[in-house]
């Protein structure tokens, strides 16, 4: 498929996920394969144009993080436009408006989700980005403010028209947050309004059959992962092959496990510094840990790291510890093996209800305060 000039390897995208799809993650997902297009951290347009050193640490790149679009919000139109220039100067393939994001720290600006209650103000937005820039613009909506409010059609109509490349969409309200189901009728309801432009499905993508699901029973170009992705860093690459052949790749083994882990923390230190590089990766080992099996003492002992040395020693404690569990191969016995989640769209209602609690949760950002 194709965002404006860009022809993309996969029809697969990361989505932004504040706090943690920065770029050690990027590109450690690219490393692994699969990934089509990915998109940084939202990041606040203001902040960028003057140079806040956080903003610019949220939209640093390298050139093997490509194609790379950077999320902008805000609500001021003359700040969007120029934060768009100041993204194609730096190099970015696409400038990406978050339409979706439903915190308050966003929303209280009229940013984010708020964009979809004033569509002739935010097609007014969009425009004088559009005409800003030679780079695609894209946008990324939820469904609408609540079930009462589902303006996502109507808006990608008028985002359509403005100019956009592509419309990513969250096939859940705003008021739901990150809870409930999907609504897969959604999102086939804004394929239905577009005309020209591709739609990309997002929400509750854990496995390559979910992903499958979502393209077949919506119409959608692509599906974009994000909480997914952090559980599971391999699912771009599972999921194309999946996609390509029909047949499903074996999970990662627990070595490979760790050594992306360890790649990914190594990054962490490279990029944040080795002092603060380790404390930030505490909050991003025990997701790995999640397809580990029995790892508590891990979770308890890593999130006390403060160097590679501490990294390293928890590590060895902790494989030693788990080889209780494993066959002389080092892999999960059958009793202690894990079951692969299963999106709420591919439940039955009750069933989703009834697994709201091991779902994947939304990971503590700084933009998490409803």
């Amino acid at each position: 498929m194709r965002i404006g000039p860009h022809e993309l390897a996969t029809n697969l995208f990361l989505s932004p996920l504040a706090g943690y799809t920065n770029l050690p993650f990027r590109v450690t997902l690219r490393e692994l394969g699969g990934l089509g297009w990915a998109t940084t951290d939202l990041v606040n347009a203001r902040s960028l144009l003057e140079r806040n050193h956080t903003a610019l640490q949220l939209v640093a790149s390298s050139p093997e993080d490509r194609p790379l679009a950077i999320q902008l919000f805000g609500s001021v139109p003359e700040e969007m436009r120029d934060a768009a220039i100041m993204c194609e100067e730096m190099g970015a393939q696409s400038v990406d408006i978050n339409m979706g994001c439903p915190v308050k720290k966003v929303v209280r600006i009229g940013g984010g989700s708020a964009m979809m209650t004033e569509l002739d103000r935010t097609a007014a937005l969009v425009r004088s980005m559009v005409a800003a820039v030679k780079i695609p613009v894209t946008a990324k909506m939820r469904l609408g403010w609540d079930d009462d409010n589902l303006t996502a059609p109507d808006l990608a109509r008028v985002l359509e028209d403005a100019g956009v490349a592509a419309v990513f969409v969250h096939g859940r309200t705003r008021a739901q947050g990150f809870s409930g189901r999907v609504n897969l009728n959604g999102i086939r309801g804004v394929v239905a309004a577009v005309k020209h432009i591709p739609v990309i499905g997002n929400g509750d993508v854990t496995t390559p059959e979910a992903a499958r699901h979502m393209l077949d029973e919506t119409g959608c170009a692509g599906v974009s992962i994000g909480r997914g992705a952090f559980y599971d860093p391999w699912i771009f690459r599972r999921t194309d092959h999946f996609l390509r052949t029909g047949t499903t790749l074996p999970e990662p083994s627990f070595a490979e496990r760790v050594r992306v882990m360890q790649r990914h923390f190594d990054r962490y230190c490279d990029f944040y510094g080795e002092e603060r590089g380790p404390r930030l990766f505490r909050k991003v080992a025990p997701w790995y840990a999640k397809r580990f099996g029995p790892a508590k003492p891990f979770k308890q002992d890593v999130i006390t790291i403060n160097s590679r040395a501490d990294f390293a020693a928890v590590l060895a404690r902790y494989t030693a510890w788990r080889a209780q569990f494993c066959d002389e191969t080092g892999e999960l016995l059958p009793r202690f093996a894990l079951s692969p989640l299963t999106a709420s769209f591919m439940q039955a209602e009750d069933e989703a209800a009834a697994s709201e609690r091991s779902a994947i949760p939304v990971p503590k950002g700084p933009v998490d305060t409803w």
